[in-house]
């Protein structure tokens, strides 16, 4: 180790608040957060339990001291909304497993898993209790058009028969892709078949147009907009797509600017009588970290935290997660089952290996304001990124990436040793016992 590391260490070491699981964990974190209205919560997997514990533990601060409105999520909008009328008291779920069966498409296990039960249900009874408006639960991402296409001619069917039929004539373009979305793009981005693209943006539009008229007719405000959103994400999902076979960039910077106008969209809506809406995001790091901080961020890619930083400026914070090593959910293919696969350690060099230094099991490191820690954490270091599919025979190409953590993130909240989110559907391919210290490599 070089002396310019052992500083590096040092300096973490200074900054860093531990977290010992008591009551005032968080406190460092809520006084970074002060007014800001918008606050994102990040993970380096998509499938380890301690990330998601977090991430609620602080959600539930923000909202109960600090009157945060909403909770929006990488999921898809009307997997999310089920959960959102159960947890404001609507719809006719019984509890909280009943209201995530709505996420049944891969990766399910992102939402359908034990922590996201125990703290749905935490806000079921939190919104029963506290007298005021009720906190909701929405999603983000855009991958679920055919659900949505049913859900827009559901509300048009109630509010506007006519109307509703012109819109099956427009979404009749995808009849015959089955609902198989690569399809629909792959024979669309290479002119095979007709786009459909025309035709979403036209319905979007005359939604719009007829918003008044909807509400006045049905009365209800909020079935417009989850309707409204739909079509939306309807004609941005056409898009993502059409093009997602013209290269990684320009998918990610569509889905990614969805999920943004998404967001925006819950805000304004959220606003009233004054008050700006506040609003917790959960998304993976990739996401939630600012890009322009990244080697991706170089080639082109953005993502929600630039944009969000774009837009409301210092009313957002990027909170950032990381972990050295221990066990992940995760398939080994699209469409795999989830599997309990362990996480190798992270690389020399990385921040990762950097953090583990520290010897502190769990921390928070503060990165907003100057100081050593944030100025040793300026300089580009690998970073690790496991998503739903995780390949630790190619971890250095398939996991990591170049990034400036300090210019990423407002902090980060890094927990050494970390354990597999509990699936509620394990299936076959996914086992409580921890794998053997040979796994996935047989040697």
């Amino acid at each position: 180790m070089t002396m310019a590391d052992r500083d590096t260490i040092a300096a973490i070491r200074s900054a860093a608040v531990p977290l010992d699981g008591g009551a005032h964990d968080h406190d460092a974190l809520l006084d970074l957060v002060g007014d800001a209205r918008f606050v994102l919560l990040g993970e380096a997997t998509h499938g380890t339990r301690e990330f998601y514990q977090e991430r609620a533990r602080i959600t539930r601060r923000l909202i109960e001291e600090k009157g945060f409105h909403a909770v929006a999520v990488e999921a898809d909008w009307p997997d999310a909304y089920r959960v959102n009328r159960y947890v404001r008291g609507q719809g006719g779920d019984r509890d909280a497993e009943h209201a995530l069966r709505g996420f049944q498409r891969f990766p399910n296990w992102m939402w359908r898993n034990t922590d996201v039960q125990q703290f749905v249900e935490w806000l079921h009874r939190h919104n029963g209790a506290s007298g005021s408006a009720p906190v909701g639960f929405y999603g983000l991402d855009l991958y679920s058009m055919f659900t949505s296409i049913g859900e827009v001619l559901a509300y048009l069917d109630k509010v506007d028969p006519h109307a509703a039929g012109q819109a099956r004539e427009r979404y009749a373009c995808f009849d015959h892709y089955r609902e198989d979305t690569q399809h629909y793009g792959y024979t669309a981005s290479l002119d095979l078949s007709e786009s459909c693209e025309q035709g979403v943006i036209t319905q979007l539009g005359m939604m719009q147009a007829r918003a008044l008229d909807y509400m006045a007719r049905d009365g209800d405000e909020e079935a417009f907009f989850y309707a409204q959103q739909n079509a939306r994400l309807v004609k941005n999902a056409e898009e993502y797509y059409r093009t997602m076979f013209r290269g990684r960039i320009s998918s990610w910077n569509l889905r990614d600017s969805h999920m943004a106008e998404t967001l925006d969209a819950l805000a304004a809506r959220l606003s009233k009588d004054g008050e700006p809406a506040r609003i917790v995001i959960w998304e993976h790091n990739s996401h939630i970290g600012d890009a322009r901080a990244t080697e991706v961020g170089e080639l082109g890619e953005w993502n929600v935290g630039e944009l969000a930083r774009k837009a409301y400026g210092d009313a957002v914070r990027l909170i950032g997660f990381s972990t050295y090593d221990g066990f992940v959910t995760a398939a080994s293919e699209w469409d795999g089952a989830a599997e309990h696969k362990r996480v190798q350690p992270g690389l020399a060099g990385s921040y990762e290996a950097l953090l583990h230094e520290t010897g502190i099991p769990r921390f928070i490191l503060p990165l907003r304001t100057p100081g050593a820690a944030r100025d040793a954490l300026l300089g580009p270091r690998l970073e690790r990124a496991i998503g739903v599919i995780y390949l630790p025979r190619t971890e250095r190409h398939s996991h990591y990436f170049s990034a400036s953590m300090a210019r990423q993130f407002d902090a980060v909240i890094h927990i050494d040793r970390t354990s597999a989110l509990r699936p509620l559907d394990p299936g076959g391919g996914w086992h409580a016992e921890e794998p053997p210290e040979t796994y996935p490599g047989g040697l």
